[in-house]
């Protein structure tokens, strides 16, 4: 997820409009609410001192904003983090082994489901023997192309998700 729509998340999870969002971080009047939505639309990059004061203001560390750097254990981790937001993957304790697995209550479930099987048969693959690394690297790197299952899904925009979790929300709220 990139950077923008990880200020958005935050931003939103707290309940901030972009203006008292902006006027938290010292952007007065009409700019407040006009800056926040460039940062958000990235067409503007924050510095890392503005980060870290988003960062502060929305009790997050800065790598849960930045575009997380998989090259550090960190970085891996908070990737694994927005996964979580994003696609409903979870830990799982599963007779003591660590698992990642999806949420069923996830919108992105069933989409998810089918990429991640049709990963895990070609991962199975390999172990049985089946096909070669060379194989199985070249149906990973060329993925969706190489994939006969038919079952990959177009992820859907960040703003047709947001949406759908404001409706849910707005509906479990009713009951």
């Amino acid at each position: 997820m990139a950077i923008g729509k990880r200020i958005k998340f935050f931003r939103n999870k707290k309940g901030m409009t972009q203006k008292q969002f902006g006027e938290m971080l010292g952007f007065l009047g009409k700019t407040s609410d006009v800056r926040m939505a460039q940062y958000e639309a990235e067409a503007r990059i924050p510095k890392f001192d503005l980060l870290k004061e988003m960062a502060g203001i929305l009790s997050v560390s800065t790598h849960a904003l930045n575009v997380p750097d998989i090259d550090s254990y960190i970085g891996l981790m908070h990737t694994f983090f927005a996964l979580e937001d994003m696609y409903g993957l979870k830990i799982k304790d599963i007779d003591g082994e660590l698992c990642l697995c999806l949420d069923r209550n996830n919108p992105s479930y069933l989409s998810m489901f089918d990429m991640f099987h049709a990963w895990q048969q070609q991962s199975a693959k390999l172990e049985n023997g089946e096909i070669s690394r060379e194989e199985y690297d070249e149906w990973r790197y060329q993925y969706p192309a190489l994939d006969t299952s038919g079952h990959y899904a177009k992820v859907p925009s960040q703003e047709l998700s947001d949406l759908l979790i404001k409706e849910l929300d707005k509906d479990s709220k009713k009951k």
